[in-house]
């Protein structure tokens, strides 16, 4: 028992440290990010705050290809939305970058109206590179290192508030993330998004504050809305041309933006990988997050691989070289509690690894299983090559249902018919014969009994030099134990007679067999030691039926009354009284000649 323990202890701890690993260098990495999308980002009901005016095919069709535009266009769309001063919206992000001068008039046109707007946010952008340093005594390597910075043309640096546009799609794509600031030259640039929704709070009395951010001023986003979700079709020549009625962005924070498959702005988003969204309607999601206050901590590494190895320790301990009836639906309970804990807790402010803990037991219940069935076919072929040396193969199948407990040391008391069978005038024989002679007349005769035994469905006991030891009852029960020891004996005689013609004309020799059959309770297992064992019976039983073989003369069966009443009218057989004395036994002991079957 000690031992299994230890056994369960060792392979669930090197279960743990696999899994464990395999999970803390990223194996799992993209089917856990899959999964925590599809359970974590859920779209909701955006409240109306935020208006999306697009860049769409109309406008370019209205007003010619985008990059030939005029500021002034832009202009005429911030002059749109300050043309009522009562219904001024509250901030406006334009997802456009204007960098350096073009035309006098245009430029400072442009300017004066975000002056007069007074809420606008304009874009500004970094690049990240790779940058390597090398130094005295090493080197030095950013991923993302600022290497170039873009922001507006003076006039409308000084007429507006700055916010990046910048956004870092994580290794597979897909955005999950938003840049809450870039240092450029040491200077702190937040986010479009951030001075946007900023600057709609401060006048609607709303406080915000920061994300908790990665070392890269990265926080995660909880996307509100799928792709058009914040998009209520309004485009920039209706906001011009006066189609728009003031309340639909009176007081709002409205964002400016491409809205055309015509310009590459667009990204896969974890809120939904199969339509892209638009910069501008990212930019409105990470804005209503700010808004909502919906930030969530991304939790340790460290943390969650030492849970996931106590947890895939404890599941892997527990369903080691059990039952598929207990394991499944603990499976299934822990399949549950993993990703609806981290739903919890995702729902509690905290970004788990989803998959980690479904993943890590699913896998464990394969090789649990797959261990299972690898020890049940050792176990199986363990017993094949233990019981088929004993029994007939048709009933090896019939003892693997027994499982190995049969194969440990130990016995149990069972009624049996014990078998003994021996060659008369054997020991004189060899001495006249050479020992090739001996070996060839033996082998011939024990296949034969052999033979014989696993005919009638019993257990070959031993060789004994000449003689054979076979019982029937064990080790699995039988209707009719005695019939068919008797059936044996009968068939072991007449099998010698013909072996007997056989030798009488190769070799001039003749063989005959004494056999000795007895039924009665005995101890019947393995016996001897862990390292060397026989399976065999053992009591008075056995002693008996050796004593009617030692006394029965050639091609003659002896049986006890007992064997006699077993069979009945099914064989003929004449008692001897106690004519025959057997060695051990008590005065009285009845011994009968079986003769044959009663037709």
């Amino acid at each position: 028992m000690k031992n299994e323990t230890n056994k369960k202890i060792l392979f669930a701890l090197v279960g743990a440290v696999l899994i464990t690993f395999l999970c803390g260098r990223g194996f799992f990495r993209a089917a856990d990010l899959w999964m925590q999308d599809k359970f974590f980002q859920i779209p909701e009901t955006v409240p109306g705050d935020i208006v999306i005016i697009g860049i769409t095919d109309e406008d370019i069709e209205k007003y010619g290809p985008y990059q030939t535009w005029d500021r002034t266009i832009m202009a005429s769309a911030l002059e749109a939305l300050a043309r009522d001063p009562k219904n001024k919206p509250a901030s406006v992000a334009v997802d456009v970058q204007y960098m350096g001068t073009t035309t006098e008039e245009a430029d400072k046109r442009l300017a004066d109206a975000a002056a007069n707007l007074g809420c606008v946010v304009t874009a500004t952008t970094v690049k990240f590179d790779t940058k390597i340093t090398f130094g005295s005594k090493a080197v030095t390597i950013e991923d993302y290192a600022i290497v170039g910075y873009e922001e507006p043309y003076d006039e409308l640096k000084a007429s507006a508030t700055l916010g990046h546009i910048n956004a870092l799609p994580d290794k597979d794509g897909v955005l999950r993330h938003a840049v809450l600031y870039v240092e450029p030259d040491g200077q702190r640039v937040y986010s479009m998004a951030y001075q946007a929704a900023k600057i709609y709070a401060d006048k609607n009395g709303i406080t915000i504050e920061d994300p908790p951010v990665n070392a890269r001023g990265q926080f995660y986003v909880p996307f509100s809305a799928k792709p058009e979700g914040f998009y209520d079709g309004y485009s920039l020549n209706q906001l011009i041309e006066g189609k728009l009625p003031a309340s639909a962005f009176a007081g709002k924070l409205v964002f400016i933006g491409l809205y055309t498959t015509g310009i590459q702005d667009a990204y896969t988003t974890a809120i939904d990988k199969s339509k892209p969204m638009y910069g501008v309607e990212y930019q409105a999601n990470v804005a209503q997050c700010f808004l909502d206050g919906n930030y969530k901590t991304e939790a340790s590494d460290t943390v969650q691989l030492l849970v996931l190895g106590v947890v895939c320790f404890a599941f892997f301990f527990f369903c080691y070289n059990r039952r598929l009836l207990v394991t499944v639906p603990l499976l299934l309970l822990f399949l549950v509690l993993g990703i609806g804990g981290s739903v919890l807790l995702y729902s509690s402010g905290y970004i788990t690894h989803i998959l980690w803990i479904p993943l890590g037991v699913l896998v464990l219940f394969i090789i649990s299983v797959a261990g299972s069935y690898i020890r049940a076919a050792i176990a199986r072929q363990t017993v094949t090559r233990t019981f088929e040396r004993y029994v007939a193969p048709s009933i090896v199948g019939e003892i693997l249902k027994e499982g190995t407990d049969s194969l440990k040391l130990g016995g149990k008391l069972c009624d049996i018919a014990v078998l003994f069978v021996d060659i008369r005038g054997f020991t004189t024989m060899s001495e006249r014969l050479s020992p090739e002679e001996v070996v060839n007349i033996l082998n011939q005769y024990l296949s034969m009994t052999s033979s014989c035994i696993e005919k009638n469905r019993g257990t070959l006991d031993k060789f004994v030099g000449d003689a054979t030891m076979a019982f029937w009852g064990a080790p699995l029960p039988e209707e009719d134990p005695v019939y068919l020891a008797a059936k044996t004996a009968l068939d072991i005689v007449e099998g010698a007679e013909a072996l007997n013609t056989k030798l009488k004309e190769e070799i001039n020799e003749e063989l005959h067999v004494g056999v000795g059959v007895h039924f009665g309770p005995a101890v019947v297992g393995n016996m001897g030691s862990e390292k060397r064992m026989d399976y065999t019976a053992i009591g008075d039983t056995v002693n008996t039926a050796a004593r009617l073989e030692a006394n029965a003369p050639g091609s003659t069966v002896y049986i006890s009354r007992v064997v006699a009443e077993k069979l009945g009218d099914r064989m003929k057989y004449e008692s001897l009284g106690d004519t025959i004395k057997l060695k051990g036994k008590a005065e009285g002991f009845e011994v009968l000649k079986l003769i044959g079957p009663e037709d």
